[in-house]
This record gives C-alpha cells, sequence and structure tokens, in this order.
C-alpha cells in the first residue's frame, strides 16, 4: 500500500474523495460473482448511510452477485436501483418484488452493449491483483463481461487485493486505466456447490455415455454439473471452452483427464471467462499458463463454439415441456435466474462438427413434488432453448435423443424418462393435447418401470459387438424400422402368419409391457447417436406350469451371426433367474435355423409335430 500511494498519489486517495465522483442517475458497474470487490462495496454503502443525499437513482449493473448486495436493500432505494444481466440468490425476490431489474440477454451481447453505449458505464467497480512491473493488474477469476466494463466506463475504482491470482488471457488491465486504488487484502468469494446425491451420480453416469473421449466440454455450475464431472474420470484427452471454471474441471486437469490435446482453437488451453470455486482453484490457476481466461464474447460466441470440433455443451434447467422447450430463467412468472450462456453454448455445439447438446436435469424438484418434464411449460415462463436446440435429455431414468425426432416420438421420449410418478399424468395430459396417440396404452407403477439394470453389451462369435437391452415404451419408431426390414421369410417364420402390416396399435403389444410378466430383449447396435435394432427375443410367462412361451427374430442381413444365441442365451438366464422350469415355442418344420439354435442351448426338448409346426417344450437343466 505504501509503495503504491508513493507511486500513484493521486490515485490512492480517501473513500470520501473517491465516491464523491459518484453522480445522481449513474451507472456503477461492480465485477462478477467470486470476483467482487466486498469491501469496495461496503465502502460505497458507508459513504451513502454517511452522506444519504449524496447521489440518487444510481443504477448498479451486475451480472451475478455471490456476495453482499446491500443495494438491493427498500432503504437504499432512493439511492440504488439494481439491474441484473443473471438473477441470483442475493437479488431475487428483490426483482420478483419489483425492487430490482433483470435484464434478459445473452451474455455474449453485452459486451457490445457496452461499446455501442445502449448501457453506458459511469462508474466501475472492479478487483485486481496487484500491479506487477509493467504496471499491469489482473482481474483475475472474473474476465466475463468485466474488461469490456474497464475499457468503456468514465471512472474506474479498483480493489487491489493480493489474493486475486494473475490469470492468463484478456484480463489485463494497466495501472493507466485506474482512476482510483483501494487497497484492501481480504479473501476472495467462494462458491460452495451442494453435494451431489445418488440421484445426481446417477445422471452424471448417463451424461458420461453420451460425452466421448477428445471432445471439448462445456459445463454449468451446480450439484448437477459437479455430479457430471465426477463421472468423466475415466475419459481421456478431453478439452474445455467453457464460461464458467469450477473446482471439478481443474480436479480433472489434475488427473490428467483434460488435456486440451485435441481441440480445434486454443489448443493445449483450458478456455474459460471466469472461475466460481474455492482458494485451492484460485491457486491453481494462478499464472498457469494452461489456463486462459477471455472476454465473454470471445467465449460465448456461437461462431467460435461451433468451430471447436466435437463440441459438447452439458447445462441444465428448471422445466422441458413434452415438445422440447426449456425454461432456465423462470418458474412461471417469478424470474429465477437468467438466459445466462447456455443458450450461446446449446447452439454453438449443435452447429459444431459432431457437436453435441445434453441438457441435464433431475426428473423433480420441490422433494419429488413437482415434475420437471411437464405437459407444456408454464404461462409467463422464459424459452431459453428453443425445440431445435437439443439432442440429448439426460435424467436420472434414462436418456432421451430428441434431435430430428417428431413431436409424438419427443413426447414418448421424455415421458419414458420421468419421473415414474408422474408418467401416468403425463400421459393422459399428452393424449388430450394431441401429442401422443389417443389410444396409447401404458402401464402405470412398478409393472411399467424399464429395468434398467438388465442393459448389457456382449459379443458375438463373429465378433459383433451387441448392446442388448429391454425395450421401452419409446421404442415403437425402432421396432417399426425393425419389423419392416424383414423379409417375407422371416416374418412369416417369426409370426406364422402371413400378415405383413405392424401398424401402431400391434407395435403397442411389443413396446407396452409388463415387466413382471414378460420379457422383451433388444439386440442393438450403435450407430453414433442412434440404436438400430437388429434382432429381438421375447418371452410370456404361463404362470400355470411356471414355463415361458419363447420368440425371437433377426434381421435378414444379420443372420448366421451368432446374434439369436445371445439373445436366447440372456433369456435364458433371465427365465433361470426368475425360477421358470423351461421354455415353450411354435416352430416351423421349415424353419431348420430356430431348431438348431434350440438344440445347441442344452434344453430337454419334447416336440410334437402338427400341421408343418413344432410345439416345443424344453426344461432348462437342473430345473
Amino acid at each position: 500500500m505504501e509503495e503504491l500511494q508513493k507511486k500513484y498519489p493521486e490515485k490512492c486517495v480517501s473513500e470520501e474523495e473517491i465516491f464523491s465522483h459518484i453522480h445522481r442517475g449513474d451507472r456503477i458497474f461492480i465485477s462478477t460473482a467470486c470476483g467482487e470487490p466486498q469491501y469496495l462495496v461496503q465502502a460505497l454503502i458507508r459513504f451513502v448511510e454517511s452522506n444519504p443525499k449524496a447521489f440518487y437513482d444510481a443504477e448498479v449493473l451486475h451480472v451475478w452477485t455471490l456476495g453482499v448486495a446491500p443495494y438491493t436493500e427498500e432503504k437504499f432505494k432512493n439511492n440504488f436501483r439494481h439491474n441484473s444481466f443473471f438473477v441470483g440468490n442475493n437479488s431475487r425476490e428483490a426483482v420478483n418484488r419489483g425492487l430490482a431489474d433483470y435484464t434478459p440477454i445473452f451474455l455474449s451481447n453485452v459486451p457490445e452493449l457496452f461499446r455501442r453505449g445502449l448501457v453506458p458505464i459511469n462508474v466501475a467497480l472492479i478487483q485486481t491483483s496487484p500491479p506487477d512491473s509493467h504496471g499491469y493488474m489482473s482481474i483475475g477469476i472474473s474476465v466475463d463481461i468485466v474488461k469490456t466494463a474497464v475499457e468503456n466506463a468514465d471512472l474506474v475504482i479498483a480493489q487491489v487485493n493480493a489474493n486475486m491470482p494473475r490469470v492468463h488471457g484478456d484480463g489485463f488491465v494497466h495501472m493507466g486505466d485506474i482512476d482510483y486504488l483501494v487497497c484492501q487484502d481480504e479473501p476472495l468469494l467462494e462458491y460452495e456447490a451442494v453435494a451431489p446425491d445418488e440421484t445426481a451420480r446417477q445422471i452424471g453416469k448417463y451424461v458420461a455415455r453420451i460425452v466421448q473421449d477428445g471432445d471439448t466440454i462445456q459445463v454449468g455450475y451446480g450439484s448437477l454439473p459437479n455430479a457430471i464431472l465426477e463421472s468423466f474420470k475415466e475419459k481421456k484427452h478431453l478439452g474445455v471452452h467453457t464460461e464458467l471454471l469450477t473446482d471439478g474441471v481443474v480436479e480433472l486437469i489434475k488427473k490428467g483427464v483434460i488435456d486440451n490435446s485435441r481441440k480445434t482453437r486454443n489448443r493445449g488451453k483450458t478456455v474459460a471467462t471466469f472461475c466460481m470455486g474455492h482458494r485451492k482453484t484460485y491457486e491453481f490457476i494462478h499464472d498457469n499458463p494452461g489456463i486462459e481466461f477471455r472476454n465473454i464474447d470471445y467465449t460465448n460466441s456461437p461462431l467460435i463454439i461451433a468451430q471447436q470440433k466435437n463440441m459438447t455443451a452439458i447445462n441444465s434447467a428448471l422445466e422441458i415441456d413434452l415438445t422440447g422447450q426449456v425454461t432456465a430463467e423462470s418458474l412461471g412468472k417469478t424470474f429465477y435466474s437468467g438466459i445466462g450462456g447456455q443458450a450461446d453454448f446449446m447452439r454453438g455445439a449443435v452447429l459444431a462438427p459432431g457437436g453435441k447438446s445434453i441438457l441435464a436435469i433431475q426428473s423433480t424438484a420441490e422433494w419429488g413434488k413437482v415434475s420437471r418434464i411437464v405437459p407444456f411449460l408454464r404461462e409467463g415462463a422464459g424459452v431459453t432453448l428453443i425445440r431445435g436446440d437439443i439432442h440429448y435429455l439426460v435424467t436420472e431414468y434414462g436418456i432421451a435423443y430428441l434431435l430430428g425426432k417428431n413431436i409424438r416420438e419427443r413426447a414418448m421420449a421424455l415421458i419414458s424418462i420421468a419421473h415414474p410418478d408422474f408418467r401416468p399424468w403425463l400421459i393422459e395430459k399428452a393424449k388430450e393435447a394431441n401429442l401422443i396417440y389417443r389410444d396409447q396404452a401404458f402401464i402405470p407403477g412398478v409393472r411399467g418401470e424399464y429395468p434398467e439394470h438388465l442393459e448389457i453389451y456382449r459379443t458375438t462369435a463373429k465378433g459383433l459387438q451387441l448392446f442388448l437391452r429391454p425395450v421401452k415404451i419409446s421404442d415403437e419408431p425402432l421396432l417399426k424400422d425393425f419389423f419392416y426390414a424383414l423379409s417375407d421369410q422371416s416374418l412369416y417364420r417369426r409370426f406364422i402368419s402371413f400378415r405383413q402390416d405392424m401398424p401402431h396399435e400391434r407395435l403397442q403389444e411389443f413396446v407396452v409391457i409388463d415387466y413382471t410378466k414378460e420379457a422383451l430383449i433388444l439386440a442393438c447396435l450403435k450407430e453414433g447417436e442412434k440404436e438400430k435394432v437388429i434382432g429381438i427375443g421375447q418371452y410370456y410367462i404361463n404362470p400355470n406350469s411356471h414355463t415361458a412361451e419363447v420368440a425371437q427374430a433377426t434381421r435378414d442381413e444379420y443372420q448366421g451371426q451368432g446374434i439369436g444365441k445371445e439373445i436366447l442365451t440372456y433369456l435364458t438366464y433371465l427365465a433361470k433367474r426368475d425360477g421358470l422350469l423351461g421354455f415353450s415355442a411354435e416352430v416351423l418344420v421349415e424353419n431348420r435355423p430356430m431348431l438348431r439354435l434350440f438344440e445347441k442351448m442344452g434344453f430337454d426338448i419334447q416336440r410334437q409335430s402338427e400341421q408343418g409346426v413344432y410345439e416345443l417344450k424344453m426344461t432348462f437343466r437342473g430345473a
């Protein structure tokens, strides 16, 4: 402090003199989130309390306040009016009571507002590191719109804090750009994310299935993103181009998961625009050449994001409706957060080569009382993401892939991963709105819940990688494609019928099943984001004999590759696990491949022939 006072006496004056330069009606900008200059804000408030008529109607501009926000208190309503570009916990009540304002905007657009004077800045209150030998100070963990605010403010007041890290990138300001200095060391604000629970971890596991080695990722903030990042521990060569740098990202850098070696832009660099975390994270990014903080109109520009190959944007939201509209900013008419940067990243990722947009949400809110998947967004809700912005929706109940899906298909996909308690309600509301078939069948409760634990991977003797899983209520389009891909002969062998059509009414019998009474397993090939069904196997339990009637089919071009054996082996395992004694089946006498398959399974087989059809009774050995 003494050294700065000697070198810059004109900048190191009393707080009284500094704040006397604020005038009525001025617009006062304050640094973002954990970069907020707490002492400076408190000093400003002390000045106003001592000089209540010093100025009136000053507008306080802020992206997001995590720390002190006394300017939102009603007793200061004549002095300050808060205007936020993002509604945080400390300003939410004031905004919704009409005591403060919210400006909805893509954060990537805010710097241009400052440059063009559409939102003029008279005073900027910022926090910096001490100056180096060249007179440069770092605005550290909060570059975002702060750098542009400094460049366009009439008056810049900096709190110099030795705890502020020097971060490489755009966040340096020169002493010549600062009008006044207030030297005050204090701990930086830290963001304490809620520890992820088991629900969040399950969502993280699903997201990890989608993210591939070498992807460049963007992840939001909160307990859910923390769990998602935890699930990436086994990934390799991830890159980061994000708005927010968190503790979770830094942990992955330390583990070598994130090395930025395959990024298209800024290769070798973790790029962000601000940081919310703990002190150890601030210490890690200090003077770290592998970390670059850039202006928010760079990090959040959809044009820049779209240039990152395999860009994967991962964000959360408050609600999504059955058509795919998302709100992340309001609960009905109540403002809750803001547009922020997620729309920029989701749209940039959609445009990127190999890009993916992932929305991850817990299926319910308010301790399970409210579904986050709803028929339609509430009246007054802001549509943060439109229907074309989402590739994947992930809840703790699974993954819904929405890209290219029509309204009926996406509604069924979203219902299938909603909380089971709300699925009957969603089905009925979707029927009323004509979003799905009016005769859509549904089995409520445990009997209709998808048994995810039965998903397995298998490799056939011919080396084909299969994903075996139970059928879902949303699989009707996949089953339709499968059945119509079968030859007439394969259809006849499967159904012992010359009927060749497979309308919705008939398909429902395959996708809407009581999992306690039957099993239907799909053999799928993963083709990028989509699945291709190449075989199915099913059985229906006969409670009188404690056996099951079994049947299966394989697409013609994949026959002879061991798919049927893998399906039947798995069905046999499931049947034995449930204590069944064996299978029964009807097989055409001409269907030699199916007969040989049953014979190879080691069953004790009894057969009876009638009108060209074998009726088989197959007892499990040891049953």
